[in-house]
């Protein structure tokens, strides 16, 4: 199995490279457009500003690549919120596989944004184990996805928000499962595993 880790202006890509190795996992991380359609497996990680990156991912033909994939996609935090139809951050048009509109948070007395820390998930289905049940892992994030028919698990913080989704052969997680320690490993484990 080959993984193709699409390189672009994201911050994390590093991290979710050691989660791979770690897991002894053969990945290229690449922006190549034919490499990364031939691969069997591709994950979109993502840390960073949704305007800038969606540029950067045009400018590239990173875009139109992405939503053409048929092959599982796996879309980490930013990479999650792009794959959305649009974000309030700087009103970004995004890539719309989730005909969704991702949301910033609004702080209260009880919670800061960014949401940032461990929290746990909620009713996980679909592709989330349902070992992980109540199980906490680590987010960075002002922006969120609500709750939606993709929805596959639900994390708490202002309001019940997405945490993960799935539609067809896309994938996606708010949180970094590369710095979720062993539930992490159980999240990128089940995405290695789906056909």
């Amino acid at each position: 199995m080959k993984i193709a880790l699409i390189k672009y202006n994201a911050g994390n890509i590093r991290s979710v490279a050691f989660a791979l190795e770690r897991l002894n996992v053969d990945f290229e991380i690449t922006d190549n457009v034919d490499t990364i359609s031939n691969a069997d497996k591709v994950i979109f990680p993502g840390v960073g500003e949704a305007s800038t990156t969606m540029k950067y991912l045009r400018e590239k033909k990173l875009d139109q690549l992405i939503i053409s994939l048929k092959q599982p996609v796996l879309g980490i935090c930013l990479g999650m919120q792009l794959m959305c139809n649009f974000s309030e951050e700087n009103s970004t048009k995004c890539l719309g596989i989730f005909d969704e509109t991702v949301k910033q948070f609004k702080p209260d007395k009880n919670h800061k944004v960014p949401h940032m820390g461990w929290n746990s998930l909620i009713d996980p289905k679909d592709w989330i184990d349902n070992r992980l049940t109540n199980q906490f892992v680590y987010f960075v994030h002002s922006y969120y996805v609500p709750l939606n028919p993709f929805t596959s698990a639900t994390t708490d913080y202002t309001e019940p928000f997405s945490s993960a989704m799935k539609k067809n052969n896309f994938y996606a997680v708010q949180f970094h499962p590369e710095k979720s320690a062993k539930a992490g490993e159980v999240i990128l484990e089940s995405f290695f595993k789906v056909a």
